[in-house]
């Protein structure tokens, strides 16, 4: 082991450290997670929507598909400035301006009227909203050292499956309640609400969010002191083992290279959830309500839970490796057993390979994070991280308009076949995260030995 590791090591045993790691999760995370909580929200609901836009304002299924695929093309676009500006105005500020501009956007949905404005909100949603995810992570890996960062990765993805297992009910509660109560379509009811909640929260994150240890009035001396002694080490070793500046970062192998399994990471997991309540529906045999709402939370209640725990196991190389490799491995397995079992009539069934699916993506979100944040920093991280997410995500953008595609030019009952097309991608993943095995990194010496769980 180095003398920076080891060096890494004696201040990762300290009381101040410790104190100071668990003071800056109670402080930060809660917000962070509200953030991606509406943010997940408010890119998703529009799934409860898509029978009902259909009906009430002629929305086609080839425009709905490119809407809700059009969001990433706009978050591609403006997610490396927006990373940029973040950190030239600070996390703080630039976080909750996010917030608050995509929730206005958001609220919009409520008046949409044809398939243009459907799609231009769709598109403006992406470009408000870029940043905020890379921003996070971004921002997590400037306060959290490596052993410890999956686990805070890992609380801040919690959002996901909170979303969904909240989300489902209330958006399908929104739904019932605006058809039943108001003069307004229920559907108009859920945009309008949901994305006021981006803006609230907004709001919120200007308060309680801190740019860096040193401006955390939170922290006691001894504590900022130590936190920040172990990150200026850790960036030492980043900067030795990753790009240096803006361009030499976007042209790094090692980025495309998990550009890459974020991509296929995206296929699978925008082409579940986009449909999930559509397909959950399609399984029980009703239309989209409060009871699909209700079982479509189900996936997503277990997924909070393997996301949590093996966040907190993941804190070595080797283990990160492993956890990553499978849960690739079991969300293609069950995204075709969930397709399977649609075609078969199994609701049950499908329901379950719907649920392992779900969990095992939320689970190797944080630990794909992992490997780039341990060789990026400075500018090189916000461009590198932008890129990664940017294009990555653009599995979103594929992922809607490859399913439907697919059912089109081989149509079934159940539209087994564009479920089919998504999982395929998790198995490349799979293979080239494995494949990490034979990568050279300073910055795994840093990770020989667990860290204590926080």
């Amino acid at each position: 082991m180095s003398d920076l590791s080891k060096a890494i090591d004696q201040s990762a045993d300290s009381p101040a450290l410790s104190s100071a790691i668990k003071k800056a999760a109670r402080h930060l995370m809660p917000m962070l997670i509200i953030l991606y909580f509406v943010a997940f929200l408010d890119r998703t609901n529009v799934g409860f929507a898509e029978e009902a836009l259909e009906m009430d304002r002629g929305i086609s299924a080839a425009a709905f598909a490119f809407g809700a695929g059009v969001f990433f093309i706009g978050y591609a676009i403006f997610e490396i400035p927006s990373n940029l500006l973040l950190k030239r105005f600070g996390a703080r500020f630039w976080l909750a301006r996010i917030a608050i501009t995509w929730g206005i956007v958001a609220s919009a949905f409520a008046f949409t009227t044809n398939d243009t404005m459907f799609i231009v909100l769709r598109f403006l949603l992406g470009v408000t909203e870029a940043g905020l995810f890379p921003g996070v992570i971004m921002f997590l890996a400037e306060w959290f050292p490596n052993k410890v960062r999956v686990q805070m990765f890992a609380l801040f993805y919690l959002a996901q499956p909170f979303s969904q297992m909240l989300g489902a009910p209330l958006s399908g509660g929104l739904i019932s309640f605006g058809d039943q109560v108001t003069p307004f379509h229920g559907w108009q009811v859920m945009f309008f609400v949901e994305g006021m909640m981006a803006v609230v929260a907004g709001i919120a994150a200007i308060f309680l969010l801190t740019d860096s240890p040193q401006k955390a009035k939170w922290l006691d001396d001894d504590e900022k002191a130590a936190l920040t002694r172990v990150m200026e080490q850790e960036d030492e070793v980043r900067s030795a083992d990753g790009p240096s500046g803006v361009w030499k970062a976007m042209a790094n192998w090692k980025v495309w290279y998990f550009t890459i399994i974020y991509f296929c990471l995206q296929i699978a997991v925008y082409g579940t959830t986009f449909y999930l309540p559509q397909q959950v529906a399609g399984l029980l045999g009703q239309s989209v309500g409060w009871q699909v709402g209700l079982v479509s939370a189900i996936p997503w209640l277990v997924g909070l839970f393997a996301c949590y725990l093996f966040g907190r196991r993941a804190n070595t190389v080797r283990r990160r490796r492993g956890y990553g490799t499978v849960f690739f491995l079991l969300t293609g397995v069950f995204i075709l057993g969930s397709a399977l079992a649609g075609a078969a009539g199994q609701p049950i069934l499908g329901i379950l390979c719907i649920t392992i699916a779900v969990a095992s993506f939320l689970s190797v979100g944080p630990i794909t994070w992992s490997f780039p944040t341990a060789f990026l920093t400075g500018a090189a991280a916000a461009a590198g991280i932008g890129l990664i997410n940017s294009l990555g995500n653009l599995g979103g953008f594929v992922a809607p308009i490859m399913r439907t595609a697919v059912n089109e030019a081989v149509p079934t009952d159940s539209g087994a076949w564009g479920v089919v097309s998504l999982g395929v991608f998790a198995f490349l993943a799979a293979a080239m995260f494995w494949a990490t095995r034979f990568f050279r990194a300073k910055a795994d010496a840093l990770l020989e030995e667990p860290a204590p769980q926080h």
